[in-house]
């Protein structure tokens, strides 16, 4: 078995990865209206969508990273969404070559709250999830989907992400319960000044699951970083404002 992707289109490489508990397909928008000028590749992360029965020996950002890179016909401009956002940092940090720019999407270096990093979900917050998937496995993913809507936001959204989210199935719930378990555990805060690629951070002022303090510590600790807050914006503004998104993202790579 091996990683599942598609690829469309021709030019300079960019390639999309979908956050926890979705696959490639949430990108499809994104994807057909970068793919007029670029090479697009978008995967389905092991254990996710159509990658379902595939899983590295270790579910380990660096591991996924690496799954992806085996698909890319070369350097490329990552963009990562929430956990994307950690496989596009591994990758990054891992294999500089690889990553000619980085975009990092409701992304954080750390989703759990310490002494010294107020910016993300209480430990205990994410320990009841897991616990939650094993007694109500869809009422707490739809909890999670419903969790990523700003108040106000497009219901559409909503829709879209519980769309996708069963798409191709139920996701594996070893695949769900490992990524949890990299979410509790990555702290890549230290790395930041050591990622060299021009970086875009872009943010959802109202994102509920990573706080936007975590945006502004990454395009501070990032040496060659810009920020962009997304104003109304929750997890996924590439999906409630997509021309705002498509806007800056290309700019941002062909500037």
């Amino acid at each position: 078995m091996t990683l599942y992707y598609e690829q469309h289109g021709q030019g300079p490489d960019v390639v999309l990865v979908h956050g926890w508990a979705q696959h490639g397909g949430i990108w499809t928008d994104v994807a057909r209206a970068l793919s007029a000028d670029c090479r697009v590749t978008v995967p389905d992360l092991p254990g996710h969508g159509r990658s379902r029965d595939f899983l590295p020996r270790e579910f380990t950002a660096e591991a996924l990273a690496e799954e992806v890179r085996r698909v890319l016909p070369g350097p490329a401009t990552w963009v990562g969404w929430s956990l994307g956002g950690f496989v596009a940092l591994a990758a990054a940090q891992r294999d500089p070559q690889a990553v000619a720019k980085l975009v990092l999407v409701g992304a954080t270096p750390k989703y759990v709250q310490s002494t010294d990093w107020p910016h993300a979900m209480p430990l205990t917050v994410l320990e009841q999830f897991a616990l939650n998937l094993e007694q109500d496995y869809v009422a707490t993913l739809d909890r999670f989907l419903s969790l990523q809507l700003a108040a106000g936001e497009d219901r559409a959204v909503l829709r879209r992400l519980r769309d996708e989210l069963f798409r191709h199935g139920e996701p594996p719930a070893a695949a769900l319960y490992q990524g949890l378990q990299l979410l509790k555990q990555e702290d890549r805060r230290a790395a930041l000044p050591g990622i060299a690629a021009p970086t875009l951070v872009v943010h959802g002022e109202r994102d509920r699951i990573v706080p936007v303090g975590a945006a502004r510590f990454l395009a501070a600790q990032l040496p060659r970083a810009q920020l962009d807050l997304v104003p109304g914006a929750g997890h996924a503004p590439f999906l409630s404002h997509t021309s705002h998104f498509l806007e800056r993202l290309k700019d941002f790579m062909h500037g």
